[in-house]
């Protein structure tokens, strides 16, 4: 590959990742690219890497278009496949090790991935349940035994609207469906990025999975602008700490159950965080008084970004410079038009609370081999101009920052009223008992369906169930009254952070069947 500077590379409409890092190599060969651990790789061996990568994918024969998938934890040989995969103009399906082997053979297939990079938990997973598929197994920790003696990949024209990668949503509210990203929606969101101080003296520390599309949007910009990656494979808040003092870390990408945890390690004061210059956030409620201790308490602007894999719309919440909408999700982003909508799908005027939709400039182009999916999430204007549908009920304020009221599948339709969850959440928050909490509808024959809320206690909590239900329902009316309250030790949480209400629906519902 001809390297382009990269700075001239990122005046242009379109370009690639790929080129971009080869420009970092040829211009700064000698700067750290990815680190994990005791390992390091500069921009020129990255480079030299991914190009192997590339013409051993070529070799096996997977052509420009076609996807791998990977399947493990974070690491430096996970990150060089995935790179180099797009050198070759090849899609790359990244997939949760935390999946049931099950799903983890059914996203294969949808894909049709040609390989399948795996590590260790990649292959205990996928062993659980042994199933005949297409894609032939490849061991991370055996990369160079793959790779072979060639190292110079054929060039590839690689086409904006071609596919970058395949994001398989979580599954919690159904089948996994592949998202579709393009070249052209990553190179947007690339661009965008310099505004957030990214370059060559940047320092990313990535502690969510590179599986996540809330990963991929502080890993991508980090090496595309010159910075510098740090790997944690499998997050725990000391040792976070530790790596963002050590290596002087000025970004970082976490969810909302990681901050709750850093901000609540004893040791948090101790270590040096000064280099910070912006932390982000997406994936799960950001509540408001966690936002306000990480402001107080941790140097650098907090940005808080609402939106989803499948695109369509971006609010963004700086919250350094709005402390007093700490509540909100912030305001739409640049070129970015988002709207709310009725249950019949009719636009709302202002004021008025609805299911958010969005159209932007990065949308997915569809859900993989499922167009009767990809037309329910959408939805158009009078003008035909096409949105994505969240599922997310909100209200514009008067200045236009965005509040989340909750899912439109978590809305709870009790006795006839729509209980939004967040509400009652936020009711029980402010017990001093609570540190962690969520509200789920349980089918109910009198009332169709009644809330019941799962709280974990704070370290000193000396309430009952009884007593800390008591003092909810003296708090609200009638007809937001819990039918039940159960403390957890913990809520069952995805890999980034949300949490997984249908399954503590169905754990009660096979535990105590359907309410009176």
């Amino acid at each position: 590959m001809t390297a382009i500077h990269p700075q001239t590379l990122l005046e242009r409409p379109f370009g690639t990742l790929a080129e971009l890092i080869a420009g970092w190599a040829a211009v700064a060969p000698n700067q750290p690219a990815l680190i994990q651990d005791a390992r390091q790789l500069d921009f020129a061996e990255l480079d030299r890497q991914m190009d192997a990568v590339a013409a051993a994918l070529q070799r096996e024969g997977v052509e420009p278009g076609e996807a791998i998938a990977l399947c493990g934890l974070n690491s430096i040989d996970y990150a060089v496949v995935f790179l180099g995969a797009l050198r070759a103009g090849i899609a790359v399906a990244p997939l949760a090790p935390s999946a049931s082997a099950q799903s983890l053979h059914g996203m294969l297939e949808d894909a049709q991935a040609r390989l399948l990079f795996v590590d260790a938990v990649g292959r205990d997973r996928l062993a659980e349940a042994p199933a005949v598929e297409q894609a032939r197994h490849v061991a991370l920790d055996a990369l160079g035994d793959w790779l072979g003696d060639e190292r110079r990949p054929r060039p590839v024209e690689v086409d904006p609207q071609s596919a970058f990668n395949i994001i398989y949503s979580s599954g919690t509210t159904g089948t996994p469906k592949g998202i579709v990203q393009s070249h052209a929606m990553r190179w947007a969101h690339i661009r965008r990025s310099a505004a957030y101080e990214y370059g060559c003296d940047a320092r990313a520390l990535i502690s969510t999975p590179l599986y996540s599309n809330t990963t991929l949007v502080a890993f991508l910009p980090a090496l595309a602008l010159g910075g510098t990656v740090v790997l944690q494979q499998k997050f725990d808040a000391g040792h976070y700490l530790e790596l963002a003092a050590r290596h002087r870390i000025t970004h970082s990408m976490l969810v909302p159950v990681q901050y709750q945890r850093i901000m609540a390690h004893p040791a948090f004061e101790a270590f040096d965080l000064s280099a910070f210059r912006y932390k982000f956030c997406t994936s799960a409620p950001f509540h408001a008084e966690l936002k306000a201790d990480v402001l107080r308490r941790w140097p650098g602007g907090l940005v808080e970004f609402y939106g989803m894999t499948e695109g369509g719309g971006t609010c963004i919440l700086e919250a350094h410079l709005f402390p007093d909408k700490l509540h909100t999700v912030g305001r739409p982003a640049d070129g970015h038009d988002i709207r709310l909508i009725d249950e019949a799908g009719r636009e709302l005027p202002p004021g008025s609370i609805g299911e958010v939709v969005g159209h932007s400039p990065a949308m997915m182009q569809g859900y993989l081999n499922k167009p009767d999916k990809t037309a329910e999430a959408e939805w158009f204007d009078e003008a035909g101009k096409r949105f994505i549908r969240t599922g997310d009920v909100g209200r514009f304020d008067a200045d236009g920052f965005l509040t989340l009221l909750d899912r439109r599948k978590d809305m709870i339709i009790s006795g006839g009223f729509n209980l939004y969850p967040s509400d009652l959440e936020g009711i029980l928050r402010e017990h001093p008992a609570v540190a962690d909490v969520t509200v789920v509808g349980i089918p109910s024959r009198t009332w169709g369906e009644s809330p019941v809320a799962f709280v974990v206690a704070r370290e000193d909590g000396r309430e009952s169930a009884e007593q800390l239900l008591g003092w909810f329902n003296a708090r609200v009316g009638k007809t937001q009254r819990l039918a039940r309250l159960e403390w957890r030790s913990e809520l069952p949480r995805s890999a980034i952070g949300k949490v997984l209400k249908r399954e503590l629906r169905d754990e009660f519902l096979a535990r105590e069947g359907e309410l009176p």
